[in-house]
């Protein structure tokens, strides 16, 4: 658990923020969805409780002295750019002792933006930037936009990244965690379980793996593209510790995150709802992955469904 955090608090003070910060993840995604006609609204339903638990109570980061705003684009990194910076500057200082936090699949870009503002992270006119040129708050996170420091695309090149950095984080002697969040379509990936092996081979226990069960991909259901069950148990025969969770019980995310550790990499499967808070995304069926409005009239739905559950306008 974080040292920063009052461990004296009552439990259900930091589940009330928690609930009310997933609450606001999906309010500002979706309100960026009807703004732009469009966006990966799902990815926001299925893993608002998911961020909001690990930024508000899992992760152990440094704090920021005020919500950052973030900064234009500095230019391509190079020994020519000494102003180059990544968007780790989100996560505070780093330090031995402190978690290091990777996004792997980099549509969830909106969603990690998002929870940095409920965290008190980024300045929330820090959207207003959102998928603009010469912006850092890209549509697809890159590692200079915010709460990232590593380019995570293609899909599956996360976590082996993320893996070397504990490799060497390990060999430094830090005893901060790397966490990783993933999303389920990157266990078709081979390289995905290259990594796997290897964090297990090597003994990487100070890792912690969060991936979002929501069962769909951009081409319809997990299942009938290629499926990946049982996860459980194909991660256990390559060395990992798993655990299988509620990905909406944000105390049961608190509770998997706080193991001891046994050396051994451990990844909690969150099952989670792809439309979960809202409710008109079902329509979609089973094609959730990119909302790509078919006209004004489905646009004035979603508008409609940010005033009746926000309270937002528009």
């Amino acid at each position: 658990m974080p040292k920063h955090r009052k461990e004296s608090a009552p439990a259900h003070d930091w589940t009330v923020h928690a609930a009310r910060a997933a609450r606001g993840i999906r309010r500002r995604v979706l309100a960026h969805t009807v703004k732009n006609n469009g966006g990966y609204l799902s990815q926001a339903c299925s893993s608002a409780e998911l961020f909001a638990t690990l930024y508000l109570r899992v992760l152990n980061l440094g704090p920021v002295a005020k919500p950052i705003v973030p900064p234009r684009f500095p230019g391509v990194p190079g020994p020519g750019n000494p102003d180059y910076r990544t968007g780790a500057a989100f996560h505070g200082a780093r330090a031995p002792e402190r978690d290091r936090f990777y996004l792997s699949p980099s549509q969830y870009s909106l969603v990690l933006y998002a929870a940095l503002i409920e965290a008190g992270r980024m300045d929330e006119c820090g959207l207003d930037e959102f998928n603009k040129d010469g912006g850092v708050v890209e549509m697809i996170g890159a590692e200079h936009s915010p709460g990232m420091e590593i380019m995570t695309g293609s899909l599956g090149q996360g976590l082996s990244q993320a893996a070397g950095i504990a490799m060497g984080r390990a060999r430094a002697g830090e005893t901060g965690r790397t966490v990783v969040f993933m999303s389920d379509g990157e266990f078709q990936i081979g390289q995905t379980w290259e990594a796997v092996q290897a964090m297990s081979f090597h003994g990487l226990g100070s890792m912690l793996v969060f991936a979002d069960i929501n069962g769909y991909q951009c081409d319809g259901k997990m299942d009938s593209v290629m499926n990946i069950e049982p996860l459980e148990g194909r991660l256990a025969s390559f060395g990992a510790r798993v655990l299988r969770i509620d990905g909406h019980d944000i105390e049961g995310i608190a509770r998997a995150s706080s193991l001891p550790p046994d050396g051994r990499p451990l990844f909690v499967l969150a099952d989670t709802d792809p439309c979960r808070g809202i409710e008109l995304l079902r329509s979609r069926y089973p094609k959730f992955h990119y909302l790509r409005f078919t006209g004004d009239d489905e646009r004035e739905r979603y508008a409609h469904a940010l005033e009746e559950l926000f309270g937002e306008g528009h």
